[in-house]
């Protein structure tokens, strides 16, 4: 296992932050929702379904809404 140095020499995978931020909006939707489980439909617009996506991969994660 290789652990990332310390002192500001940090990678970002900007793929795998926007998968994580997704994975918290869910749980942020699953925590707030009525009964034991979301929609698919619910589910698809948490993970903003069928929106255009960024061309551009620095702009792989998902935009906020208001931002």
């Amino acid at each position: 296992m290789h652990v990332a140095p310390a002192g500001g020499t940090a990678v970002q995978d900007h793929v795998a932050l926007a998968e994580i931020e997704l994975c918290g909006e869910l749980i942020i939707a699953a925590s707030a929702a009525r009964g034991d489980r979301l929609s698919p439909a619910r589910i698809d617009e948490v993970l903003r379904v069928g929106e255009e996506r960024a061309t551009d991969p620095r702009e792989d994660a998902p935009r906020r809404r208001g931002a």
